[in-house]
């Protein structure tokens, strides 16, 4: 028999069916007297003849399939599907082998290649002049998962390698500590370092779980030696829109909003800076670049909105300040709009009130 494949069923595992040929049979014709002998002789079979005759069936429907498949292929086929065998009455009396089924052609089936990938901003940071871990990228594929994390490095240092562990934490609070990962640059004196990616112990299901990424520096290397952070970390207390928010309009290094209390002004990426300091000694921030020119204190306004039980709560917090002339007219018509929005979503999807903050927030922050 030739290469070509065939089933009884309709398809084949691991292939598609790519072009259906046509009804093919293969037919094999035996003597006259094959199934009358048979019949008639077959309580005297002995198990020589009984061989005999089992033999002449077999080779028949081998005869059946080898033409049957001679067929097909001359229709272009490299496959049958729905392959039957029967005897049938030919004319003039004699019996036969017919073998049929439907020529097809198939293509092997490409390899899927599952790929999950998922980008989480780190949620703790170093006031430190270090490289800073400020997101973490999880990629999987055929169940291996890298992990790899992007650093600012302020300084643009010669960062040769970092070494870290790296703590997730899924929706379920659960924890899972990996230790000891050493990450190394393909460019290593840029501002933002993007690490090469590292095989981790995390399954690939796991991946969509996880919400939370806490990176913990042990070690980093640079043209000057190997050093350690004489600090420990500071968790980030912002809320997870809030910090999209934030990230997404100052940087992916934000980790804080400008505030300043006449002695200190604290920095978007969270370092405290004296008063009169016109850039901060981090990142190279400008103060003045930080400050919003609003005419009233909008943080008194929206931490005053925190925790309030619905939107309604906030909309009157809102037109206290809007009837005391402190919110410029460029702002009121999209706040009132924010606010209407929210009352509307409120009355189909529930809380709505963090939304409603977030938003509040961009309008004096953008």
């Amino acid at each position: 028999m030739g290469d070509i494949m065939l089933t009884s069923g309709s398809n084949f595992e691991g292939y598609d069916i790519v072009e259906y040929l046509g009804f093919v049979n293969g037919q094999i014709a035996l003597s006259s007297n094959f199934f009358k002998d048979l019949s008639s002789n077959l309580a005297d079979f002995t198990a020589q003849e009984s061989t005999a005759f089992t033999n002449k069936l077999e080779n028949a429907s081998e005869n059946a399939i080898e033409n049957l498949i001679k067929v097909a292929e001359k229709k272009g086929a490299n496959a049958l599907v729905g392959v039957e065998l029967n005897y049938t009455n030919f004319s003039g009396g004699s019996v036969g082998t017919v073998a049929s089924g439907t020529a097809v052609v198939i293509k092997k089936k490409a390899p899927i290649h599952k790929v999950i990938t998922s980008k989480i901003y780190v949620s703790n940071y170093y006031n430190l002049l270090m490289p800073r871990p400020v997101e973490i990228t999880l990629a999987g594929e055929d169940n291996v998962v890298k992990i790899s994390p992007v650093f600012y490095n302020y300084n643009q240092d010669e960062i040769k390698t970092v070494r870290c562990d790296i703590e997730l934490t899924n929706f379920y609070g659960e924890r899972m500590l990996i230790q000891g990962i050493d990450f190394v640059f393909e460019k290593n004196n840029v501002t933002k370092l993007k690490a090469d990616f590292v095989e981790c112990k995390l399954a690939m299901k796991d991946i969509p779980l996880i919400k939370d990424v806490k990176v913990y520096v042990k070690k980093y290397v640079t043209e000057k030696g190997v050093f350690a952070p004489d600090a420990e970390p500071i968790d980030i207390t912002m809320s997870k829109r809030s910090l999209d928010s934030l990230k997404e309009k100052r940087g992916r290094d934000a980790v804080e909003r400008y505030k300043s209390d006449g002695t200190t002004w604290i920095c978007n990426c969270g370092y405290i800076n004296a008063a009169g300091d016109e850039e901060c000694a981090i990142c190279g921030r400008k103060e003045d670049d930080l400050k919003t020119n609003i005419g009233f204190n909008y943080e008194e306004m929206t931490n005053r909105m925190k925790g309030l039980p619905n939107v309604s709560a906030m909309k009157d917090i809102l037109m206290e300040y809007i009837k005391k002339g402190a919110i410029d007219a460029k702002y009121r018509m999209e706040l009132l709009e924010i606010m209407e929005s929210g009352l509307q979503y409120e009355k189909t999807r529930g809380d709505m009130t963090e939304t409603v903050l977030d938003k509040v927030l961009k309008v004096f922050e953008n």
